[in-house]
């Protein structure tokens, strides 16, 4: 085995947006990618054309070998991918399995990139269920992948705070370059023979972080208004919080919380001074930002310019 980070054969495997630092880091610093792994091109957009993924686009342009199983259960292409003698594997949010076989390649093993303090939040949707939980911390770890979900041990960890106006989108775009700084860390680390052993995870504190839904991001106006207006940071941009509100439909993009000196009962409103409250069922709720079907986003005010809530309009 030769550890020399740019003599390393690696396979990259990564599909969204998020995955795009860290892949960036990996061509600048010169590595040897023997390939890259993203899921097939998927329809997109009104036309239902077929897209490739982020990480296919940025692979090709440097001129990179992509690989697009629609499973890695096919012994095809796992006898295409261990031909290319990977001795690490790098995924980040590739979005399939990683089945025993392409475990046990790498000499080095497989590392992951996931966007939490583990063992807090493995699953699907990490960062919007720090913010939805009031997470005061979130951050990015790398780990050794095993067959279960996001259980491998961990050696390496960067944590960033979440603010009161941070997003998903916000929290997202930073942790992917915090993926990218643990990565080069890593691999520095690797090369100069210091790389830690990764600790194993305690069970007993994870949690679980499941996938979004467009059902559950309606607002439910009987909850206390700081658990709706953490929904809605943690739903910024996707799927976006939404409400029923003077017979419309409506996306809420941004809010805060206010106390109820007003005394509305929750789902009711008041609009005054170029302002719309909501009532909770612990304080109150002041949209800032707000979007009508079918609409552009808009602030408070220059909705209520343009909109009567309180007739409907």
């Amino acid at each position: 085995m030769n550890n020399k980070p740019q003599a390393l054969r690696v396979l990259f495997a990564g599909t969204p947006e998020f995955a795009l630092p860290p892949l960036q880091a990996l061509i600048d610093r010169g590595c040897n990618l023997v390939a890259v792994l993203t899921q097939p091109d998927r329809p997109a957009g009104r036309g239902k054309q077929l897209r490739a993924s982020p990480v296919k686009q940025l692979a090709l342009e440097n001129g990179l070998e992509v690989l697009q199983p629609q499973t890695l259960k096919d012994d095809e292409w796992l006898d295409r991918i261990e031909a290319l003698q990977p001795e690490l594997v790098i995924v980040v949010a590739y979005g399939l399995m990683i089945p025993d076989r392409l475990l046990a390649m790498p000499s080095l093993g497989c590392w992951n990139i996931h966007a939490s303090l583990l063992p807090r939040w493995r699953g699907a949707a990490p960062i919007q269920r720090a913010i939805e939980a009031g997470d005061e911390q979130t951050g990015v770890c790398i780990m050794m992948i095993e067959p279960a979900l996001d259980t491998g041990p961990v050696f390496h960890c960067l944590s960033t705070d979440i603010g009161a106006l941070d997003t998903a989108g916000s929290i997202h775009d930073r942790l992917a370059e915090m993926g990218a700084q643990a990565l080069n860390e890593c691999i520095d680390m690797l090369g100069n023979d210091e790389l830690p052993q990764p600790q194993k995870q305690n069970a007993a504190e994870a949690t679980y972080a499941r996938k979004l839904s467009k059902a559950e991001a309606e607002l439910d106006w009987n909850e206390a208004a700081g658990v709706l207006e953490r929904k809605i940071r943690a739903f910024n941009p996707w799927p976006v919080a939404w409400c029923e509100l003077g017979g419309q439909r409506l996306r809420i993009w941004q809010a805060e919380v206010v106390d109820n000196s007003a005394g509305l009962k929750p789902g009711e409103i008041l609009v005054e001074d170029q302002s719309l409250l909501v009532g909770t069922a612990e304080e109150s709720l002041k949209i800032l930002e707000i979007q009508k079907a079918g609409g552009q986003r808009m602030t408070i005010g220059q909705f209520l310019n343009a909109h009567d809530l309180r007739n409907g309009e």
